[in-house]
């Protein structure tokens, strides 16, 4: 692999290349600066979960009866694993406007390596999306949500959410460098990963569900990290059924193995796929 596909070049002789970590954060402070000059971008973590909170907690939670569970405390951990799962349409979104927009192509005349966009993408998509895990445990606070199983198991749940959510954002970096357009990195994105959140635990056991489409659910990796939040965090007041699939019964391991093994097969292809479509 050539530098010129690796690194964009400093545009004159002698110039000085910042270290990486400088690169990166100057990027992430870009990012980040959009967010506070354009705060509704900050919508589809903070508004649009809140109100996710409140509809199923008050309006469809009236309607599920889970034997022995308040519900409003068992439907939280859920409804931040599907945020966390959404970071990777944050990434995707920023990253093919970067494009579309020619931001990339500015950055071509700066000695900024190219690996530093991406990170920097993924760093401030994570702070996004943490932005939303914040708010949501506020809410859930007000809805009768807590952490019941002391602050070390309450740090690693957020430990695990991050890990997720790392592991998305490889998503989000793949599908923002192949679609063409926002347009098309919205639709896609929507009508794959808001099913695929739905088809969980995460607003509903996956007992009651038919056999066949019972194992998806409890296959689904996000069926793991939200049964290891409920597990960490004390909000599980249902025993796991004797039949439940392997990550649901070990579901800490489980989401570690699933963020990392999603990492190690994603990553490749997304930075593939981003080389593809920034270089010269």
């Amino acid at each position: 692999m050539s530098a010129a596909t690796t690194s964009f070049r400093a545009t004159h002789p002698g110039q000085r290349v910042a270290s990486p970590p400088r690169q990166i954060s100057a990027l992430v402070r870009r990012n980040l600066i959009h967010i506070r000059r354009q705060p509704e971008m900050l919508t589809d973590v903070t508004i649009q979960p809140v109100i996710f909170v409140l509809l199923f907690a008050f309006v469809f939670g009236g309607s599920i009866t889970i034997p022995g569970v308040d519900y409003k405390e068992w439907l939280l951990p859920g409804i931040m694993a599907q945020t966390m799962a959404f970071s990777c349409f944050i990434v995707a979104v920023g990253l093919t406007s970067d494009i579309s927009k020619g931001i990339l192509d500015r950055l071509r005349s700066l000695p900024i390596g190219r690996s530093a966009v991406v990170v920097a993408r993924s760093v401030s998509s994570l702070i996004h999306s943490m932005i939303g895990i914040v708010v949501m445990s506020v809410t859930g606070l007000f809805v009768g949500w807590s952490i019941n199983d002391g602050a070390a198991r309450g740090l690693l749940g957020y430990g695990l959410l991050l890990l997720f959510g790392f592991a998305m954002i490889w998503v989000g970096i793949l599908a923002g460098s192949s679609l063409r357009s926002v347009e098309a990195v919205q639709g896609v994105m929507f009508s794959t990963m808001f099913p695929i959140t739905f088809l969980s635990n995460a607003f509903a056991p996956p007992e009651g569900m038919p056999s066949w489409l019972r194992t998806i659910a409890e296959w689904n990796p996000i069926s793991a990290l939200v049964q290891a939040l409920r597990e960490l965090w004390g909000n599980d007041g249902i025993p796991l059924p004797a039949d439940a699939a392997l990550p649901l019964q070990y579901p800490v391991t489980a989401t570690i193995l699933w963020s990392l093994g999603l990492s190690a097969i994603l990553a490749p292809l997304a930075v593939r796929a981003f080389i593809r479509r920034t270089k010269d």
